[in-house]
């Protein structure tokens, strides 16, 4: 299993919300980049990006810290946050990101969807956030129609392979991720799982690797020193 150590920015700088909330923003480090580079000290080879800026505005405020941070560590970077049109995929995939993810636009147009499918294939993931049962759609301001297990199904049939799984309800709170959830995924589906929000500490990442989820993201917990990162990467090993 891999871990994604998580980075969110905004204003380049790196933050975490509570809950997807952008009132309730802490922000860890002005400079993002030595955040990369202790991931990447720590024993990492992959960084999980999010625009929250563009999350909510639908552009890329913050390429250039993320261009930074790639040519500057080599860690597979993934990215989310406002990525609408193919244009803004082919940014991000031309400045070295590995992955691109999409969220909102993954709801809203099948047709920009299938085509970044057919065009990019494995370098597209989709994020399923969701809230109460449903996915969550807009930096996690609104409620979309599809239920999340009906979603990912939707996505596989669509040929996606990548599907970043977030109960909202547990990101940032430091409470234990949603188990059940990344057990029934993992049980239903033949797409790389990465598991997201809420992974607060090594036992997290045990049971995690036993469902043979593919990936888990840290975020908070890394920050707050909950958990070890490089103890974390061997644990997921």
């Amino acid at each position: 299993m891999i871990i994604f150590p998580a980075i969110d920015i905004i204003g380049g700088k790196a933050v975490r919300l509570f809950k997807g909330d952008y009132d309730k923003m802490t922000v860890y480090n002005d400079d993002p980049l030595a955040v990369a580079l202790d991931f990447k000290a720590k024993g990492a080879t992959h960084i999980h990006l999010v625009d929250l800026e563009g999350a909510k505005h639908g552009n890329t405020p913050n390429i250039d810290t993320v261009k930074r941070i790639v040519d500057t560590t080599d860690l597979l970077a993934e990215i989310g946050g406002g990525i609408r049109d193919i244009k803004t995929v082919e940014k991000y995939l031309s400045v070295g990101v590995e992955r691109v993810i999409l969220g909102t636009a993954a709801v809203n147009d099948e047709v920009f969807l299938k085509e970044a499918v057919k065009n990019y294939g494995d370098k597209i993931a989709v994020g399923v956030d969701i809230k109460d049962g449903f996915v969550a759609i807009k930096g996690w301001l609104e409620k979309s129609q599809y239920l999340g297990l009906e979603f990912v199904q939707k996505m596989q049939d669509l040929g996606v392979k990548n599907i970043i799984c977030t109960d909202i309800s547990k990101d940032g709170a430091m409470k234990g991720t949603n188990l059940e959830l990344y057990r029934e995924l993992s049980n239903k589906f033949s797409v790389n799982i990465i598991a997201s929000g809420g992974v607060s500490s090594l036992e997290d990442v045990k049971e995690l690797r036993k469902m043979d989820i593919y990936g888990a993201i840290i975020g908070k917990a890394y920050y707050t020193g909950a958990v070890d990162l490089a103890e974390a990467i061997e644990v997921a090993k």
